[in-house]
């Protein structure tokens, strides 16, 4: 997918440019910084010694030595004071500088650390805000896979994260309502146990007297089974036949013919709708040449998210591909939130989607 969040060390991923959290010297340091010079070898420091060191918000480039990137992308993200001096302004700075060099230096991927997060006490959450917002942006007009690299678990927090909560305590039934498999679950299935063994017993003694009290009664005489002949179960086969086929033939519309009509109703590019979808260029040209292509369930909720469709026409489309929302599921429950208060921002949903330990949407 063009943006994707994982928890991953950014040193071990196989991508065009890796960005570096550096300090101004540009010559190492501690965090994610020093693990990218300890990966690439003392040549990266050589090489950064000619570059004159960076400026806050700015971005420069080395080749990435023995990282498995061919670039590194080195940006100096601001110290955090409380939010006072600017901070935010330039955080969004260094992503937009250092997305602006990627694609300078013609990469086609690109992953991020959390800038800024680590020693320079930019808080986590606010920090995966500032980069979602800006990643997001630039991939709505260019073409390029970007990873978001968060090495620790992020705190859950923030008035977003706050009224999925609550939406979920609302309409997810309680996991501690369930008997747990080793707790109640188990006394009580000692329990179903026992009552169904004395209901057995009971049934059994019951049976025993009912059959004493009424032996005078005779059962009544089995039915006489009627023989069909070969002929009947032919014409049967025959008709069932004509049946299916009438109805495979009056079958509805797919969910790419959907997708494309709907893309035709909105006025929107395919191009527009891909990206809004968090879904790459090569996907989508697979699902516009293959009537009857079959999406993943994600990939299906990012194109109804895309299309900014209200939540009963969502449905719908989910419908196509063979899916639905289930009450019962938090990825799903989540996702009916965005629809039901008309929050069609791709990123912003899977931003909320990770804090929540779910699956992203898009490819």
């Amino acid at each position: 997918m063009p943006l994707q969040i994982l928890h991953a060390d950014v040193t071990k991923l196989p991508v065009d440019a890796i960005v570096n959290a550096a300090n101004p010297s540009l010559l190492g340091g501690g965090g994610v910084d020093g693990a990218i010079h300890r990966a690439a070898g003392p040549e990266l420091r050589a090489y950064c010694a000619t570059l004159g060191g960076c400026t806050v918000g700015q971005a420069k480039r080395s080749p990435g030595f023995a990282l498995p990137a061919k670039w590194v992308i080195h940006t100096v993200g601001p110290i955090w004071h409380g939010g006072k001096q600017n901070e935010e302004a330039l955080l969004s700075a260094c992503y937009r500088s250092c997305l602006a060099l990627a694609l300078e230096s013609g990469c086609t991927s690109v992953a991020f650390p959390l800038i800024s997060a680590g020693a320079y006490g930019y808080p986590k959450d606010q920090a995966l805000r500032v980069a979602v917002r800006e990643i997001g942006r630039f991939l709505l007009a260019h073409e390029m896979a970007v990873t978001l690299a968060i090495y620790e678990r992020l705190p859950r927090s923030g008035p977003l994260c706050e009224a999925v909560q609550s939406y979920l305590d609302r309409h997810l039934p309680e996991a501690s309502s369930k008997p747990s498999f080793f707790g109640a679950g188990a006394s009580c299935n000692v329990q179903n146990e026992n009552s169904a063994s004395s209901s057995a017993q009971a049934f059994g003694a019951a049976s025993v007297s009912a059959k004493r009290e009424h032996a005078h009664f005779r059962p009544l005489a089995k039915p006489a089974r009627t023989k069909v002949q070969p002929a009947a179960y032919e014409e049967a086969a025959a008709l069932c036949a004509d049946t299916l086929d009438e109805r495979l033939r009056c079958l509805g519309e797919s969910f790419s013919q959907m997708l494309l009509r709907k893309i035709d109703e909105k006025g929107i590019t395919d191009a527009a709708c891909y990206k809004r979808a968090n879904v790459d260029r090569k996907l989508f040209s697979k699902i516009r040449s293959d009537p009857n292509y079959r999406p993943s369930k994600p990939t299906a909720i990012a194109f109804a998210i895309a299309l900014e469709l209200p939540l009963p026409e969502a449905r719908e489309l989910l419908m196509k591909a063979g899916f639905a929302l289930s009450p019962s599921n938090k990825f799903d429950v989540i996702i009916e939130y965005f629809l039901s208060v008309g929050n069609y921002d791709i990123f912003q949903i899977n931003e909320t989607l990770f804090a929540f330990d779910q699956c992203l949407l898009g490819a």
